[in-house]
């Protein structure tokens, strides 16, 4: 297959998103809505095709579950479940806090957005180490690669997964059903696991409990002194400190900036960047009154602040959870859909009514519903579905997917799943999750189209390869968080990742045919 002016105009479009997002230009959304506009120009996408990302289903189920996630953060159960299992001895080891916590992050994130999971552990985590007098920058990397390793479990483990589900609806397929990753997810969550319970704690940074938890410490004696991390709707990112009037926006005083586990000096030229860890000298009303915004990703004072549901609020939120996930995994069974012909009981029917519900009987405030949206992620979502369609319609996902099976030792269909695996992971590590999700798909569909095998494996494989990663901070947000909490250096995501990066592709090329044949 030859090379047109459309396949170079979409390749070059893609180099330069790469670029952007590398260079962390601006946000992610914007910067693949750009690119997604460009293409559009040019020609290579319709109208149509450009919006019909705002309206897929597995997008508008990640919006949902959003909702979902915050209605259970705030009913406390997380904080309840996991304060309970936390050793109450002083004479505990770091091996001994894994085995306890790190199996219940993975099976919470299993059915809840990553992100709230690791916001609500992380201070609970912070006050038990320094009880414990444990090194806090031995637990939040694994709180990190936990929650990932979880996540890959279930269909609404993680946005990747969904993403990818609703990219096949659109093409013709089945997609998932709820617990169809999990054949090859649990494997790699065990084995995950037992990788970090025994080797992450030598492999992470000594620092002392006192050293990695910073600007807390000083607020065990100050309550004002807040940690706050940068999320993606705080207005001054990309803008410097001294173009950007902080304490006129907040009321408060920064102290320190961290990025990269490193204090940055000279702060008043220093450029605001998401996932930037400020320590801010406050009044005490700035956790309650900034605590429910997107504005920053966490804020800790050192102390746990219970969450405003309580009571009754909290049962109903884990009985509302429970019903969501028994009915799409029990939805999709053909004896169900018989009763409901004209109704799909599918993961998207049931969202839905959670949501709605939560959100009638308070256990999320509806009236500030939209705060709880991380709409950049929806964004990514949608114009990654339409950057897909692009490589669809320029020829571009056949070309490469031709030049795949050539390198892949004569086509064959393992060697391309290896190529395709191999391909993603590297590009998760740079830019986002579902950016890498958008690129890899076509390119999935169509070697499996010129192989004449079924894509499953290969969709498989994206979504695995997607959401693991391990080697930065860059590809997933709860890496980015847990960097600058932790003071945690690039090195130290690659010294205990990236061996969790091999585990990881092993057990996928392996297991991953034995599942799904070709």
């Amino acid at each position: 297959m030859g090379i047109n002016a459309e396949i170079l105009i979409v390749f070059a479009g893609l180099c330069l998103m790469v670029g952007l997002l590398v260079a962390d230009f601006t946000r992610p959304g914007f910067v693949m809505f750009s690119v997604v506009i460009l293409f559009m120009c040019a020609g290579i996408l319709s109208p149509k095709e450009v919006l019909a990302g705002f309206s897929n289903k597995g997008m508008i189920t990640v919006a949902l579950l959003f909702l979902v996630s915050e209605g259970v953060r705030r009913s406390d159960a997380l904080g309840h479940l996991v304060k309970r299992m936390l050793p109450k001895k002083t004479d505990v080891s770091i091996r001994g806090g894994y085995i306890r916590i790190m199996p219940v992050i993975a099976s919470v994130s299993a059915f809840l957005n990553n992100t709230p999971v690791v916001v609500v552990f992380i201070p609970i985590i912070k006050q038990w180490a320094r009880k414990v007098r444990l090194p806090l920058c031995k637990f939040l990397i694994p709180l990190s690669y936990a929650a990932i390793l979880g996540g890959m479990c279930t269909l609404i483990g993680t946005s990747t997964n969904l993403v990818v589900h609703g990219m096949m609806l659109d093409a013709g397929y089945e997609g998932f059903t709820m617990f169809e990753l999990g054949k090859v997810g649990v494997f790699i969550a065990f084995f995950g696991l037992l990788y970090m319970v025994l080797f992450a704690a030598r492999r992470l940074p000594d620092d002392s409990a006192e050293t990695a938890a910073g600007g807390v410490e000083a607020a065990e004696e100050d309550s004002n002194v807040v940690e706050a991390v940068i999320g993606s709707r705080f207005p001054g990112i990309n803008r410097s400190c001294s173009d950007f009037d902080f304490a006129k926006h907040y009321g408060a005083e920064i102290r320190e900036i961290r990025r990269g586990g490193m204090p940055l000096t000279d702060l008043d030229s220093q450029i605001f960047r998401e996932g930037d860890t400020l320590i801010l000298e406050t009044d005490g009303s700035f956790i309650a009154t900034w605590g429910d915004s997107s504005v920053f990703l966490m804020l800790s004072n050192g102390r746990y602040h219970e969450p405003v549901s309580r009571g009754w609020r909290k049962w109903l939120a884990i009985v509302l959870l429970t019903v969501m996930i028994a009915g799409a995994t029990f939805g999709s069974l053909p004896a169900v859909q018989r009763l409901s012909p004209d109704i799909p009981l599918d993961m998207f029917f049931w969202v839905c009514v959670v949501t709605v519900l939560m959100g009638f009987f308070g256990i999320f405030p509806a009236k500030k519903y939209t705060k709880f949206i991380s709409w950049d992620i929806l964004i990514t979502i949608a114009c990654a579905l339409a950057i897909s369609r692009a490589m669809v319609n320029s020829g571009l996902a056949d070309y490469i997917a031709a030049h795949v099976i050539d390198f892949s030792s004569n086509a064959s269909p393992w060697m391309v799943l290896v190529v395709i695996y191999i391909t993603t992971n590297v590009i998760t590590e740079l830019i986002t999750n579902n950016a890498a999700a958008a690129f890899a798909f076509p390119i999935a569909m169509s070697a499996a189209g010129q192989l004449a095998v079924d894509p499953m494996p290969y969709l498989v494989a994206v979504c695995i390869a997607s959401s693991a990663s391990f080697s930065s901070p860059i590809g997933y947000q709860t890496n980015l968080i847990v960097q600058g909490i932790g003071n945690y250096r690039f090195k130290d995501f690659v010294r205990v990742g990236l061996p969790l990066n091999i585990i990881t592709f092993v057990l996928s090329i392996v297991l991953i045919p034995l599942f799904w044949s070709f």
